[in-house]
């Protein structure tokens, strides 16, 4: 008996390493491809939800589609509804694990015929260079995958002989409740539902457990698989903590469907596997996952509009919404990254010339320059720990063109909370035309954070910084010549100088921010 549940625990554990090193290799040996189909083909929910179902077909992992999912969003590239398209498509896409070791693993004894696969993946990871590593990686996982599957395989051929379950067989609803529990709880120690559903598949196919039972640990693994999601998501941005919590809730209102459907299903799956002539049960049961995962999909892609609005309502934004698109979770994805820092400075930036617009057309100046030194900073330090890549010339000049919006943002920033002599001095006749220049600037740079900015509009932002120096370099001469002649005193002159530099610089920041994120 200790040398069976030897054997069966170190198959599951080659056949989680062959996983892991599997996806690994995928993500990272056709990433930025994999990235951008993804992202290109998401308009819709339903076009994410195919993206999220073809990417993890290709990688074979739901939670790494998730991850690059929750990155998009993040960055602001996809909008929640379809994020959860691409996560729907993702759940259905885990289901082809299954289909994967009923048609091929238990079906053919390839456990041994893999070895040379895993000699070519290792030499691979050790001596090649590059995409030759993730390569190598690939090949590695995907032979340990095989050699596990067969450990199981001898494993649960001992345990059919020293392990009796036929007292479970006609337990009924309760049964039934039974196994969906050993599912959840199985995953949740495995940290993998496609562990526990290969395990099962092994199980069905030995006869160690009935089909009826193996069907409720397939609900549980799909249940349980949500925890890992969950506890990721704790203290991770906004939209992870949405993505896990509707990840959660499509699975769980799924699998309890599925539990409540239970016969309903396995007497489907039945009439298919009598139509096509498949009686393996590992099959069978490899097609009531895809089954009642399709059946989850149906009910909520139609609504996922509506379900989004749901779980917005139930995790609300907290804190400033300027820096919402900076999440932890996409830094090692630079070229998700830089698009988030980019959202950032545009929203904080939008924010700004708001309040100096209001302000100077109001004459009331209720924000502080403190209100948006924390927003700055943290993007900032975002910005600072994005990882330098000096071969990607696109991304060198974004980052350097990112680095002068900041700088010219902070000192923009630093203007809302003018001295009150300068507020006084704003109201002067002869300051009216300068005062206008420097709010269509700043209303023309707002509409330009918003991509609403045309050739024309952007060409007469740029002249508003120039024609403010030029009436500031005109005005100045003037002031001084009045002030010389005794017709205004020296205090008031320095305050109206003051002031035109003051809205000579306003204008100028917010015309080179804009100029560096057009």
């Amino acid at each position: 008996m200790i040398e069976t549940l030897f054997r069966f625990a170190g198959g599951i554990g080659l056949f989680l390493l062959g996983m892991s090193l599997l996806t690994d290799g995928l993500k990272d040996f056709a990433g930025p491809w994999l990235r951008t189909q993804l992202l290109r083909f998401t308009g819709t929910p339903y076009k994410a939800f195919a993206s999220g179902f073809l990417a993890t077909l290709f990688i074979q992992s739901s939670s790494a589609t998730t991850v690059a999912v929750i990155g998009f969003v993040s960055a602001g590239l996809l909008t929640f509804p379809q994020a959860l398209g691409a996560v729907f498509g993702a759940s259905l896409g885990t289901t082809a694990t299954g289909w994967i070791v009923a048609l091929v693993g238990l079906k053919f004894k390839l456990g041994l015929y893999v070895l040379p696969l895993l000699v070519v993946g290792v030499f691979l990871r050790l001596l090649g260079r590059g995409r030759q590593v993730f390569l190598g990686n690939s090949l590695a996982g995907f032979a340990l995958i095989f050699v596990g599957l067969e450990f199981m395989q001898l494993a649960m051929q001992g345990l059919t002989q020293q392990l009796d379950l036929t007292s479970l067989e006609g337990g009924g609803v309760a049964a039934s409740i039974l196994a969906v529990v050993l599912g959840v709880v199985l995953t949740v120690l495995v940290q993998s539902s496609s562990a526990t559903v290969a395990t099962t598949l092994t199980a069905v196919s030995s006869g160690t457990i009935s089909f009826d039972l193996a069907a409720g640990v397939v609900i549980g693994a799909a249940i349980g698989t949500t925890i890992t999601g969950v506890l990721a998501a704790l203290r991770a941005s906004v939209s992870a903590r949405r993505t896990a919590i509707a990840h959660v809730v499509f699975n769980l209102v799924t699998g309890l469907l599925a539990l409540i459907l239970l016969p309903v299903l396995l007497a489907a799956v039945r009439g298919l596997q009598a139509w096509t002539q498949w009686s393996e049960p590992a099959i069978g049961l490899a097609a009531f996952h895809s089954l009642f995962i399709g059946l989850g999909v149906a009910i909520f892609l139609p609504n996922a509009s509506r379900f989004a609005r749901w779980i917005e309502r139930l995790v609300p934004d907290r804190g400033p919404a300027w820096t919402q698109y900076l999440d932890a979770a996409v830094r090692h994805v630079p070229a998700v990254a830089i698009v988030a820092t980019e959202r950032a400075l545009r929203e904080t930036a939008r924010a700004v010339c708001d309040e100096l617009h209001a302000g100077l057309t109001l004459g009331e100046w209720n924000s502080r320059s403190s209100d948006f030194e924390p927003t700055v900073r943290e993007i900032q330090e975002y910005l600072e720990q994005l990882p330098v890549a000096p071969d990607d010339q696109a991304m060198v000049r974004e980052r350097v063109e990112q680095l002068h919006a900041l700088d010219h943002l902070q000192r923009l920033s630093a203007r809302l909370q003018p001295p009150f002599t300068l507020q006084q001095v704003l109201q002067d006749p002869l300051m009216l035309d300068a005062v206008a220049i420097c709010r269509r600037a700043l209303q023309l740079s707002r509409e330009s954070f918003q991509d609403k900015l045309g050739p024309e509009l952007a060409a007469e932002l740029d002249g508003c910084a120039e024609r403010l120096k030029r009436f500031r370099e005109e005005r100045r001469l003037e002031t001084i010549n009045e002030s010389a002649l005794g017709r205004r005193s020296p205090a008031s002159t320095l305050q109206f100088l003051d002031a035109l530099r003051w809205l000579d610089r306003t204008a100028a920041h917010a015309a080179k921010i804009s100029l560096y994120l057009r």
